[in-house]
């Protein structure tokens, strides 16, 4: 008892006049040195706020990403700033385009360490009796089916290499259901899935496999909203507001980086007070 009362006992406050030195967490801790890390849907929001933190904390990044023109300015942005970086046009739900990014990363960095499947649309507002059946395939598609084939394509390589941390991207909606978004919520309950059973499938040869369950997030996907739908789901964050993409980028950071060595399977929460699971 005596130990568990020390533990919970507040922090000394320091000398009177004496100088506290702050994190500075735009100074990066540069445990990522040398690490390859992919980066799918990397050209804005969440996946460009990803990305930028892994490079800052040293990883060279592969920026994958529909978009050629996004992909290669990011790229280019990540270069600028001492890192190694390779853009790489790419359909997610295409496995042709798997197999030829996996084989790009191969030849340019011999390795990849980090996957992070953050690759996604949001597809348009109906109920499930009006959805049409082509943009339904299109969400699932994008969202669950560009996971599993970019999990299948790298995870060979790390298998191989007996070391790797991936990070799907799933979102509250998965967990709890969004009225009139019913591909993209049940989409991100499969990827929840995906994750548990790959964290055990892989555990055995030192791969991590994880995934974040985001609220809404300020990013363009969000502005896509109507006032009132992110009126309605800004309203049941206890915070009050929307996350910031950094602050989805710090959980990833987390879940790639050596301090998350025991931790796969699982599905991290950043939903403001949200999820009540």
């Amino acid at each position: 008892m005596r130990i568990a009362r020390k533990l919970f006992e507040p922090p000394l406050a320091p000398p009177q006049g004496e100088r506290v030195e702050s994190v500075d967490p735009l100074r990066g801790k540069m445990d990522l040195q040398g690490k390859v890390a992919i980066v799918t849907g990397a050209g804005k929001g969440i996946g460009w706020a990803v990305a930028q933190r892994l490079a800052l904390d040293g990883a060279n990044l592969i920026i994958a990403e529909i978009d050629e023109k996004s992909a290669e300015e990011k790229a280019a942005a990540i270069r600028a700033t001492g890192r190694e970086a390779l853009s790489v046009e790419m359909d997610v739900s295409k496995w042709a385009d798997v197999q030829r990014m996996v084989q790009e990363v191969m030849v340019r960095f011999q390795r990849i360490d980090i996957l992070v499947n953050n690759a996604g649309i949001l597809g348009p507002y109906f109920p499930v009796m009006d959805y049409p059946e082509e943009d339904w395939d299109r969400v699932i598609a994008v969202h669950l089916k560009g996971t599993f084939l970019c999990c299948k394509g790298v995870l060979r390589v790390m298998k191989e290499q007996r070391n790797g941390k991936v990070v799907n991207m799933a979102s509250v909606a998965g967990k709890e259901g969004n009225a009139n978004m019913a591909p993209y919520a049940a989409a991100k309950a499969a990827i929840i899935g995906l994750t548990k059973t790959l964290g055990k499938e892989m555990a055995p040869y030192n791969v991590h496999v994880n995934c974040v369950a985001p609220a809404l997030i300020e990013t363009d996907m969000a502005r896509e909203m109507t006032p009132e739908q992110r009126a309605f789901l800004t309203s049941k964050i206890p915070l009050g507001r929307l996350g910031q993409p950094e602050e989805v980028a710090a959980v990833v950071k987390f879940l790639v980086s050596d301090e998350a060595s025991f931790v796969t399977g699982q599905c991290y929460d950043i939903s403001g007070g949200r999820s009540v699971y």
